[in-house]
């Protein structure tokens, strides 16, 4: 482990993360694009931001882009298994940004990293914390508001965390980690934060439910804005990305054959669109589940046969999460599955797979990292892959640059908006917010030269027609793409 402030893998491994950063750099146009156009202003100077997302070669661009744009950056991932260990040591040794991630971290491990990636080595007046976060998954945020509600406990009555009252493994660590600040004399760490926080910009759907429950109920303590549901993201990295990823993933793990195989995609939103078209592209007889009956006809018209778990649980061959919620696999669902089986996750949590329900029931037989088969007393088993995490980052390199770049441009003008905007009241503390419709028909336009395409312009005569102006905006906010 190399350490400074900083803690990688291996800081030998930068030359190598350099040279692949490199190559992304000349796929991720959206961001080289903002380096150029906002850099000489440095309009992010000043700012401390906070990351936490994979800390891959594509995040290291983006990092990079926000370093170059003036920010000061410290960053941790989201994801246990995602990090790239090269791209972590390249920003580290090159010192865009403090960062704090390897592969394979434990979770006590990772909320110590997330820890770091929100304190400061100095404390300034406003405190040792950032001004701004870029969150994929909504852990950073969820660390600031248990921090903030733990020192008002204790600050009222000196009520301390309790780790055992929660049966939550993370949830543990994150009371542990607060209760060791408050008995250690940091009693206004978080609150200071919360006051200084100018907002968030969240890249996943789960995380952006997470916020959007945190403001309905009150509870929100600075503005956000919802990334995820960028078209150019959702639309994007979600679909395509997954697209590409899912197979990627299954087959540097396993190297199956997937043609003839039965594959079941539990969940029919964007992600699962992008993992039924990969797996029926790939040869697989696709089945879908879903609970939604719009998303559900969608898979009827595009050929897919939307079925109940229960209808395919002993027939499918490769069983695949998106949905974002929990308990979708439970072990008894999985017991019942075909012997080698392959079961994975591309939705952003670990709950979706009962790993705890599954590892009482079985024996665990590692055959290399993040590919595990579960053996049932019979002897039949299942393959599970990253330990039902995100199997495109922990069992491959997670989306490609390009169109990652999509989704890091939004995240970048984000960070912009956040903090140019940061006391016009423009975007209000406790709410979340979408991009504005002009910044993503401006991510677009970013790459469709990389891709050589050319864009037909209204004339004057077309656009007083339909009554929309030549630059754009093209479509109302309620259109859907």
């Amino acid at each position: 482990m190399s350490t400074g402030d900083y803690k990688v893998a291996d800081i030998t491994l930068a030359d190598f993360g350099r040279k692949e950063i490199e190559i992304a750099e000349v796929e991720m146009p959206g961001l080289m694009s903002c380096r150029e156009e906002f850099g000489p202003a440095a309009p992010l100077k000043g700012a401390r931001i906070s990351g936490s997302l994979h800390m891959t070669v594509q995040t290291a661009v983006l990092i990079e882009t926000l370093a170059h744009l003036g920010a000061d950056v410290r960053w941790c991932s989201c994801n246990i298994f995602s990090t790239q260990d090269h791209a972590a040591s390249a920003i580290a040794r090159d010192g865009a940004a403090a960062v704090f991630a390897w592969k394979g971290e434990s979770l006590e491990e990772y909320w110590e990293c997330t820890l770091n990636a929100v304190t400061w080595p100095t404390s300034d007046a406003k405190g040792d914390g950032m001004d701004i976060i870029v969150d994929d998954g909504g852990d950073m945020t969820l660390l600031i508001h248990e921090g903030k509600k733990a020192e008002d406990a204790f600050l009222k009555n000196g009520t301390l965390p309790d780790p055992t009252s929660t049966d939550n493994a993370e949830m543990k660590i994150v009371l542990t980690i607060l209760k060791r600040l408050l008995e250690s004399g940091v009693t206004d760490k978080w609150n200071k934060m919360a006051v200084r926080c100018v907002g968030v910009s969240e890249e996943t759907t789960t995380g952006v439910h997470r916020l959007y429950q945190m403001e309905k109920n009150g509870s929100l303590l600075f503005s956000c804005i919802n990334v995820n549901d960028c078209v150019t993201k959702s639309k994007f990295d979600n679909l395509y990305g997954c697209k590409h990823s899912l197979p990627d993933g299954l087959m540097r793990a396993t190297d199956v054959m997937m043609a003839g195989k039965k594959a079941v995609i539990c969940g029919y939103g964007d992600v699962g669109k992008g993992c039924a078209q990969a797996m029926r592209a790939n040869g697989c007889v696709v089945y879908v589940t879903e609970i939604d009956p719009i998303c559900a006809l969608q898979a009827c018209m595009e050929g897919f046969q939307v079925v109940t778990l229960e209808e395919v649980i002993g027939k499918g061959d490769i069983f695949i999460t998106t949905t974002g919620n929990k308990g979708i696999l439970m072990a008894d669902n999985i017991s019942k599955m075909k012997n080698n089986a392959i079961v994975g996750n591309i939705g952003h949590f670990d709950n979706e797979i009962d790993m705890d329900g599954l590892m009482k029931i079985t024996t665990r037989l590692n055959i290399k990292p993040q590919v595990d088969k579960f053996i049932f007393k019979d002897g039949t088993g299942v393959i599970v892959l990253a330990e039902g995490r995100l199997l495109n980052l922990g069992c491959a390199t997670g989306h490609p640059s390009f169109v990652m770049s999509c989704s890091f441009t939004n995240q970048a003008l984000a960070q912009l908006e956040l903090w140019k905007e940061k006391t016009s009241g423009k975007y209000a503390k406790g709410h979340v917010y979408l991009l504005p419709k002009h910044l993503d028909e401006k991510v677009a336009r970013l790459h469709l030269g990389a891709l050589g395409a050319n864009l037909t312009v209204l004339s004057k005569e077309q656009s007083d027609y339909v009554g929309i102006p030549i630059e754009g905006p093209y479509k109302p906010e309620t259109y859907r793409y």
